[in-house]
């Protein structure tokens, strides 16, 4: 039997403490928590000087190539509550062709449709669910455009806790099957993902049911975060010049700039940072608008509205940290308009043979726009090698 020592193996393990992402305050790692005293979200924080003096990039490379490898960098502590579907690590495919009316360069699609339940909501799931484990919780709920929503009643249904997710009226009904297939209680809402995020606030007191939404507990951005992690690794330990990320929550995008801050502490990597671009539709752009009216947050969007279902989401919990990361990294937030968005699915699917979901597809809209190279040239030197999250 071919057993992957990942999931079978104890390891150290360095979790600390959770931190308020907006005032600092500390609390204890070790029992659950939705958001901070402050209603900010909450991040783990790892003892890096002892992940330093005890990974090495030699006995990282001997292990198997899935998430669960980077286990000194994730929350989970004993292999008993790892609820795993097998997390490979995901493939950086290179766009070839779809590049060349752009100038050539080389650019780079992370392909997390690899993963269990075919999408990168996987990664924030399997920590969410592993760390529900650990804590015993029986009943897991969040509002869901639709892959999130499956990843968590997968992971759910392994763990064996009960899961509930309310989806916006116009979630495709593949998507709420999926859902009820693999065990979840789903309920269609009259509104928008943030309308069915507030039923399950308010379920909360009645039903007793955690909440999982994004970045409304800790864990899933640890997940997230893995997507840096990987990407590290697979260039060399060189972190490319800019990532687009289609941002709608920013639960990745806030997760890999945590990753490379922990990569860089603990010697992986040096002190270069790719520059972060959020993009967002243009029927539901808050934090382009925040980015370019220079604010620390960002107000809901009315009337949000976007074929890319997935970063269709009006108000960010987290659209502080997601403005901090794209500042910090000197990058900005691009809006791209649905037609731009299904031109560049078909002409990636034709000319490379990748088929993009259409938040995949507004990533390379973003990069494909002209708006966006005056942007990053004001910034400084051209771009050798973007990366686009799919």
């Amino acid at each position: 039997m071919n057993i992957n020592a990942n999931l079978t193996t104890e390891r150290p393990t360095f979790v600390t403490h959770l931190e308020c992402s907006w005032t600092g305050e500390i609390y204890e790692a070790d029992r659950p928590h939705n958001l901070s005293r402050a209603g900010k979200p909450l991040l783990v924080r790892y003892d890096l000087d002892g992940i330093r003096g005890s990974l090495s990039k030699e006995a990282l490379a001997a292990r198997p190539d899935d998430l669960w490898r980077w286990r000194e960098l994730l929350p989970v502590r004993r292999v008993a509550d790892i609820v795993s579907l097998g997390e490979a690590a995901t493939p950086l495919i290179p766009l070839t062709w779809s590049v060349q009316e752009l100038g050539g360069g080389e650019v780079l699609v992370k392909d997390e449709g690899r993963l269990p339940t075919g999408s990168f909501k996987a990664r924030g799931l399997v920590m969410a669910v592993s760390m529900a484990k650990t804590f015993g919780i029986k009943h897991l709920a969040m509002p869901s455009n639709g892959n999130a929503g499956a990843a968590l009643a997968a992971y759910a249904s392994r763990a064996g806790i009960r899961a509930t997710v309310f989806c916006p009226e116009d979630t495709p009904e593949i998507n709420l099957s999926e859902i009820a297939f693999q065990g979840a209680a789903v309920y269609r809402v009259n509104g928008l993902i943030d309308d069915c995020g507030k039923l399950v606030g308010q379920g909360r007191e009645v039903t007793g049911w955690f909440d999982v939404s994004t970045l409304k507990e800790p864990y899933r951005i640890e997940g997230k975060k893995t997507m840096g992690l990987e990407l590290a690794e697979q260039l060399g330990w060189e972190l490319p010049d800019v990532i687009f990320y289609p941002t709608g929550g920013g639960t990745g995008l806030i997760g890999m700039w945590k990753a490379f801050a922990e990569l860089e502490a603990i010697g992986f990597i040096g002190s270069k940072r790719p520059r972060m671009v959020a993009v967002q539709a243009a029927g539901c752009a808050p934090m382009v608008r925040a980015f370019e009216a220079g604010d620390k947050t960002a107000v809901r969007w009315e009337g949000a509205h976007t074929m890319a279902s997935g970063i269709r989401v009006p108000q960010a919990l987290g659209d502080f940290l997601i403005l901090r990361a794209v500042r910090e990294s000197g990058g900005f937030a691009i809006a791209v308009p649905d037609e731009a968005i299904m031109a560049a699915v078909e002409s990636v699917a034709r000319s490379d043979g990748l088929l993009l979901s259409p938040e995949g597809g507004a990533t390379f809209a973003g990069l494909a726009s002209r708006k966006w190279r005056a942007l990053y040239e004001a910034g400084g030197s051209p771009c050798r090698r973007p990366v686009l999250r799919e």
